[in-house]
């Protein structure tokens, strides 16, 4: 497969940001980018998919995710579905592989997938079709590209393409947070040498996923002259182990409020994946207030993912700009 505008020869699936080169990584930021800032973004690339069909497979519940692709989608032209699993034949027995294999049959091309299971979407595109396609929309702890990226489009947006001078703190609940992992990954591709992470020791990977970082449990310490912090939410759903003790001392040890944020670099910006647990990892105040880029992460996020599903499902197809 030839794809355009250096998004990365052969790129089949987007499972993780290993199958991205940091020069296709930029390309799909840079397209991101195009897409984001175009006056008429809405309708100006409705041909680009057009002919195309896509299927969210969502066997957990999203918001962000299955929203922004959804508009993606129709803002490139393309069919959309939707998978309710609650409604499905999965709820009568039917694998997840036949599931993707019915609805591949109909003539969809293009699955961006969220699982509960780690590894389940490399599974699910392990027996997809030659001219099929398989976003992972997040599966388990393990990873969360494309929400990545949107974060380091907004962080690029906010701060320059210069990667190598940043400080960058990640906050919380990091042991479940495939978020975390894929961030971390793509600040190392994009040379960023300042990465933080700050969490307590029970909410700390016990695998690889940090090598490199710097790791402390004082969130005092941690986040002193940063110019970004990265709020992670209690993932009470993964977790098995590595509860919290008591959320009232979560709270004071590990809540971002304006005294703390006083103590990053003076234009120092605030992001958070979302969904929120107000009082809990972020005060209210931080999170609408002037240094937070929250919102704006999840308009970027409808542009990173037009990237992305342009990348993989229309490379080189003539393009409006």
């Amino acid at each position: 497969m030839t794809m355009s505008k250096g998004v990365g020869a052969g790129l089949r699936h987007l499972l993780t940001l290993a199958d991205l080169t940091p020069q296709s990584l930029l390309a799909l930021l840079d397209r991101a980018q195009v897409f984001r800032t175009h006056p008429h973004n809405t309708t100006a690339f409705r041909h680009l998919l057009a002919g195309h069909a896509v299927c969210g497979l969502f066997f957990e519940p999203s918001t962000r995710t299955r929203s922004s692709f959804q508009l993606a989608a129709q803002r490139l032209g393309a069919d959309v579905l939707h998978f309710d699993v609650a409604t499905s034949s999965a709820g009568k027995g039917e694998s997840d592989v036949d599931t993707l294999r019915t609805i591949e049959a109909m003539g969809v091309q293009g699955f961006v997938v969220r699982h509960p299971r780690e590894g389940a979407v490399a599974e699910l595109a392990g027996h997809a079709g030659p001219g099929t396609a398989v976003i992972n929309a997040g599966d388990g702890r393990h990873a969360h590209p494309t929400q990545a990226l949107l974060d380091m489009l907004t962080l690029r947006q906010a701060k320059g393409a210069d990667f190598s001078r940043l400080r960058v703190l990640i906050v919380g609940d990091v042991r479940h947070s495939r978020v975390a992992r894929s961030a971390v990954q793509a600040l190392r591709m994009l040379g960023c040498a300042g990465i933080r992470v700050c969490a307590p020791e029970a909410l700390l990977p016990d695998d690889e996923a940090l090598a490199g970082s710097e790791i402390t449990q004082d969130f005092d310490a941690a986040i002193a002259s940063v110019d970004a912090v990265m709020m992670l939410r209690l993932q009470r759903e993964r977790m098995q182990d590595g509860v919290v003790a008591s959320l009232d001392d979560y709270r004071r040890d590990y809540r971002l409020d304006a005294r703390r944020l006083g103590l990053a670099a003076p234009d120092a910006v605030v992001l958070h994946p979302g969904p929120i647990n107000r009082e809990v990892e972020i005060a209210s105040d931080v999170a609408d207030g002037p240094q937070s880029l929250i919102l704006q992460q999840v308009a970027n996020g409808v542009a990173v993912r037009m990237a992305v599903l342009e990348a993989l499902l229309a490379p080189g197809t003539d393009r409006a700009e």
